[in-house]
């Protein structure tokens, strides 16, 4: 209970950091002329809330894989190097399921494919 109660904090915080963007965003959209503010604030909430369920998704997996490579070290010192190098390879993995969540939501924030269907 109390894990899923800092994460909806964490959550609250994040977009709370957001609100600013999204008043820019609305402003300048009414200055131009043209848009849809309700679709820029969709897309800015699905970009923090992506990135805040890949942060939270990848600690969680890069916790596991630490404890359990220490708990291989603690059992066989010995196998320390391959147990060592077996996990660095897999940490970098799952970073980079985050990297890839990081690079979609700037793709949706600043080069939005579907912005042509929105403005027009």
């Amino acid at each position: 209970m109390k894990k899923i109660l800092l994460t909806v904090v964490i959550a609250i915080v994040f977009l709370a950091g957001y609100s600013p963007v999204v008043m820019a965003a609305e402003e300048g959209i009414r200055s131009s002329g043209g848009g849809n503010t309700t679709f820029f604030i969709v897309v800015v909430l699905v970009a923090g809330f992506g990135m805040a369920i890949a942060a939270i998704g990848a600690a969680f997996a890069q916790s596991n894989a630490l404890k359990s490579a220490l708990e291989g070290i603690a059992r066989n010192p010995g196998a320390s190097g391959q147990i060592l190098t077996t996990m660095l390879v897999g940490l970098a993995m799952i970073e980079s399921l985050a990297i890839y969540v990081l690079v979609i939501a700037l793709i949706l924030l600043y080069a939005n494919p579907l912005i042509k269907y929105v403005v027009g």
